[in-house]
């Protein structure tokens, strides 16, 4: 019996002081894991606020491109400061990375649409083939951009209906661009008689002088475009300040109808 009693006090001794080694060995590695995961996330917040701060500075480089970049900086800070977290307690980090290397071709396998449109939009942001408030046309859509995002475009058609595009839809196609440039030039055709041609270019020539939309430079031009039996198409061509154009192209339009009908023009 005394045997028995010597043997678990023995017993209870070693177990409380492997227990107490344990607790000593174990106690400084908690302790650095906290000073790691307290400078580590300290650092990675400073270094995400800088590199926002001078990818906003940069030209050429959207707001939304810009925290993009900067969230993935901070998040793979994260990422190590936790893969050192977890060497400090003697686990094998070489497979940790393997693993998360393992898992990331997967997620990158089952997401690759996803990943396509990031990519387009991550171009679309900094090569700006269009901005916000721009009118554009692609074979899928057309409309005026609303907002660029990572992984769609906001568009509104001109009906005034809602439209999200992927990026990916709109990176690899040509997109025609309404409202880049400065200028935009204004074709109006007109076919009359070729009695009449002298007649309706002097009308055609006048309506470009009294417009005051109509841009000096390039100067407008009326000309004979082609001929097609007794009738002759005439061509008006003006350039316009790319805001004004929808409206001074309908004005022109309706002013031609109009002084042609009362030059005694008519039009074929």
């Amino acid at each position: 019996m005394d045997n028995q009693v010597s043997g678990v006090l023995v017993a209870t001794r070693t177990a409380f002081t492997q227990i107490t080694a344990l607790a000593i060995q174990y106690s400084f590695s908690i302790i650095g894991a906290i000073i790691l995961l307290v400078i580590g996330w300290t650092l990675a917040r400073l270094i995400h606020n800088w590199a926002y701060s001078g990818l906003k500075k940069v030209h050429g480089i959207d707001e939304t491109l810009a925290r993009f970049f900067a969230n993935i900086i901070r998040y793979a800070l994260l990422l190590l400061v936790f893969i050192t977290v977890l060497g400090q307690f003697g686990v094998q980090t070489a497979s940790i990375i393997a693993a998360l290397g393992a898992a990331g071709l997967a997620i990158g396998l089952a997401l690759q649409g996803t990943l396509q449109n990031i990519a387009a939009g991550i171009m679309l942001l900094v090569l700006r083939p269009f901005r916000v408030g721009e009118t554009i046309q692609t074979p899928q859509v057309s409309g005026t951009v609303r907002e660029i995002g990572l992984f769609a475009t906001e568009l509104v058609n001109a009906d005034g209906v809602y439209l999200l595009a992927p990026n990916s839809t709109l990176w690899n196609v040509p997109v025609t661009n309404f409202s880049r440039e400065a200028t935009r030039k204004f074709d109006l055709s007109v076919t009359v008689s070729r009695a009449d041609i002298d007649r309706a270019l002097k009308v055609l020539d006048g309506l470009a002088e009294e417009n005051q939309d109509v841009l000096e430079n390039p100067e407008p031009r009326v000309f004979v475009d082609s001929f097609s039996g007794d009738n002759a198409t005439l061509i008006l061509r003006a350039w316009i300040a790319t805001h004004d154009w929808w409206k001074t192209s309908r004005e022109l339009t309706q002013a031609a109808q109009l002084r042609l009908a009362q030059s005694e023009i008519p039009v074929k």
